[in-house]
């Protein structure tokens, strides 16, 4: 346990924050999850929830979650794995 008045601080930001990232991060994942499980049973409206996963992803390389290429290379793999699915009407 810290010491000294700022090192305190510190530990309480730092656990605000991670609990903060935490919550990006779950959000994301479950976001994911629900777009893989809508391309599995081929859903027609995946397109709307690759929408969702871009705007989650943006939103965690914004508040530097995870790095911004990471975020776009992971966005540019569902885009095309929507892209090969064939569409269902």
């Amino acid at each position: 346990m810290p010491q000294r008045r700022t090192a305190i601080k510190d530990l309480r930001k730092s656990h605000t924050r991670h609990l903060q990232n935490l919550q990006i991060k779950t959000d994301l994942k479950k976001t994911v999850k629900k777009f893989s499980t809508a391309i599995a049973d081929k859903k027609t409206d995946a397109a709307e929830l690759l929408k969702e996963v871009y705007k989650k992803f943006d939103k965690a390389a914004k508040r530097k979650v995870m790095h911004k290429k990471t975020a776009a290379r992971r966005k540019a793999r569902f885009a095309r794995e929507l892209a090969t699915q064939p569409t269902t009407k």
